[in-house]
């Protein structure tokens, strides 16, 4: 059995639409789903906030597959690509994915498992940290990441 965390979020249109698409895309797939946060962006400030939120789901397939089902629904809410970290209808990213009981781990040029920034950001940890409390990134706690990392302004908002 394969199992992925998957980090949604959006700040263009209407976000939590949005991530509750990505929710049900997944159906009965979904393990354990956050809360809604709104979060101030990261990266680029510059933009309105984000809102954002973990999903924990079973999967089928390989981490490529899986990374292509992520895409098309980026794709079919209208996701454009033109700068890093700048506003975006939707985007979905994998942040860790288990085939098995054993984590995956994989660095390629479109792939790289866990995720490599997730340790760095709230917006990541905490809605994570809400669906699985004990879970573990790079054998790390993420409860303990969470606390080496700048969480303000970050604020729950209504179920997913």
């Amino acid at each position: 059995m394969a199992e992925a965390l998957l980090s949604i979020g959006s700040n263009i249109g209407d976000s939590p639409a949005l991530l509750r698409g990505v929710r049900d895309a997944f159906g009965n797939q979904v393990l354990g789903a956050s809360s809604l946060y709104r979060t101030p962006p990261w990266g680029v400030v510059d933009q309105p906030d984000f809102y954002n939120a973990a999903l924990l789901i079973s999967f089928k397939g390989s981490p490529e597959q899986l990374l292509q089902r992520c895409q098309d629904l980026e794709a079919q809410a209208h996701r454009v690509r033109e700068q890093r970290w700048g506003p975006r209808t939707l985007d979905v990213d994998m942040i860790q994915v288990h085939v098995d009981g054993a984590e995956v781990r994989q660095e390629d040029p479109h792939l790289i498992l866990p995720h490599p920034r997730a340790h760095l950001r709230a917006f990541v940890l905490l809605p994570w940290l809400e669906i699985q409390p004990d879970a573990t990134l790079a054998e790390q706690p993420i409860a303990k990441l969470l606390k080496q990392v700048d969480g303000a302004g970050i604020e729950r908002v209504e179920p997913l």
